[in-house]
């Protein structure tokens, strides 16, 4: 939900009484003459009047603990490996030159319905060219892997490079890691 949050734009605007254009004169007489008393026709009862409480821009996002995240990560590939949709290959495209047809022939080898999430390594260009612009798919790299794109695709695709990277979590520091161990992983 957090990076769902994230996302949205937050953008939206409307003005108040004090940013609306004009309405510093009073329009009529405080008292005599039957009317409700105003001090300014861009008050919010007006038509052309400001908002009053409606949306500013702002920022949706929300942090996340770190172990919350790679909790979550580590449940949503569990779930897939105990449904037996995540698979391992050791390379879509083999050689130096992209090609759709080679990397979707390895798709369908494996019968793979639906949204298909492939996880390739960063030095995989070959794989990242092959892949971009195929309905129905989604590409990430090791590290970029989060729990919502793996709970929206039906099937996880990793390259053996791709696993190796994610296994072995981030280089250094002391960041939380997301590992899945090698029995939840194998399909």
């Amino acid at each position: 939900m957090a990076q769902l949050a994230a996302a949205r734009q937050g953008t939206h605007s409307t003005k108040t009484r004090a940013e609306v254009s004009g309405g510093g004169r009073k329009p009529y007489k405080q008292k005599g003459t039957g009317r409700a008393r105003q001090g300014s026709i861009r008050a919010p009862q007006f038509t052309g009047g400001g908002v009053v409480h409606g949306p500013k821009p702002r920022d949706y996002s929300q942090r996340t603990p770190k172990k919350m995240k790679a909790g979550a990560l580590r449940g949503a590939l569990s779930d897939r490996a105990r449904e037996g949709r995540i698979h391992v290959v050791s390379e879509l495209v083999t050689g130096d030159v992209p090609s759709t047809k080679k990397a979707m022939a390895v798709i369908s080898a494996l019968s793979l319905e639906g949204k298909v999430l492939l996880v390739v390594g960063r030095e995989e260009t070959t794989s990242w060219l092959s892949l971009r612009n195929v309905p129905n798919t989604h590409v990430l790299s090791p590290d970029q892997l989060n729990t919502y794109d793996v709970l929206v695709s039906d099937q996880v695709l990793f390259t053996k490079a791709a696993l190796e990277t994610f296994t072995a979590g981030a280089p250094t520091g002391k960041s939380v890691k997301a590992v899945a161990a090698e029995s939840e992983v194998e399909a």
